[in-house]
């Protein structure tokens, strides 16, 4: 499994979301994970929103979570949204929803813990307080966000003692402004404009790993683009592509995003094997730049 920085650690380019595995059944989630683990795909990912916690438990279950077991896993999990509230990135708040983590996951500590969206009424100094806490106590080894942009990170990061390793955030082949935005910097057209404040370089210069959520979806959580009739040039060159590396379009997907120089990680969401092994697969091609850029373009983006 190919690797990438994540803090000062080495991590499998494919992370497991575990955002689907009540899903799976109890054989289905536990085969899955015995599979992925076989394959080196030891990275999972949740969120305490997740099936509003029955995700983790359902996960520690499967895996038949046990001390030897835990040394063989990297755990990260996300909190601040709030059910009927929106978000909460308060001291208290952070302090206990990672308490009810621990508890459903069966486990002392977390490798990585994310704060889940942004919270426009986010006190940072009560984020560093929790984050001190959780770190000193053992409970948490490091930190990130998702969905911020540089200033919204830049403010935590200034109480926060802990550097925040990663920005989980949606990126595929069909939602990639934060691509396509640099490439049209200074052009008088839409595409130029700055909407998340070059977060890709950002996170590159201060070595934040990102994370790729939703990595075949378009829009909003509007469905695949993968075989879909609404892409067909897309489909097409992908296809065409595909058989050029002998892999599935799949694994082409994956591969076009950990083509950039910015060492992302790709969150999967899946819970086939099949499919998972197309994802690795994926993560050991490396695309010529014409191909990533006949796959860009014919995405619909455009280039100056």
């Amino acid at each position: 499994m190919r690797k990438v920085l994540l803090g000062n650690a080495e991590v499998p380019a494919i992370a497991i979301g575990c955002m689907r595995i009540n899903g799976a059944g109890k054989e289905g989630a536990a085969a899955f994970i015995k599979a992925a683990m076989d394959l080196g795909a030891n990275f999972f990912d949740h969120a305490d929103i997740y099936g509003r916690g029955t995700c983790e438990e359902i996960f520690a279950k499967a895996i038949g979570m046990k001390a030897s077991i835990r040394d063989k896993i990297i755990l990260q999990s996300k909190c601040g949204i709030r059910p009927g509230v929106a978000f909460d990135f308060s001291k208290e708040h952070i302090l206990s929803s990672v308490d009810g983590i621990l508890k459903r996951l069966k486990t002392d500590y977390l490798d990585l813990l994310l704060l889940h969206r942004p919270d426009a009424l986010v006190e940072p100094e009560e984020v560093a307080e929790a984050f001190g806490i959780l770190h000193q106590n053992g409970k948490v080894r490091a930190f990130g966000v998702s969905n911020q942009n540089p200033a919204q990170i830049q403010l935590l990061q200034k109480y926060v003692k802990q550097p925040l390793v990663a920005n989980q955030l949606q990126l595929s082949i069909t939602n990639s402004t934060m691509i396509s935005q640099g490439i049209h910097n200074n052009m008088l057209v839409d595409l130029a404009l700055q909407r998340d404040g070059s977060v890709l370089d950002f996170c590159r210069l201060n070595d934040i790993t990102i994370q790729a959520w939703s990595p075949f979806q378009y829009g909003y959580f509007k469905g695949v683009f993968l075989d879909n009739p609404e892409f067909p040039e897309l489909n097409k060159k992908i296809d065409e592509i595909a058989k050029k590396y002998s892999v599935t379009n799949t694994a082409i997907a994956v591969a076009w995003l950990l083509r950039h120089p910015a060492r992302m990680q790709v969150v999967t969401g899946t819970w086939n094997i099949k499919r998972l092994k197309e994802c690795i697969k994926g993560a050991g091609i490396t695309l010529s730049r014409e191909d990533w850029y006949a796959i860009y373009l014919a995405a619909g983006n455009t280039l100056p």
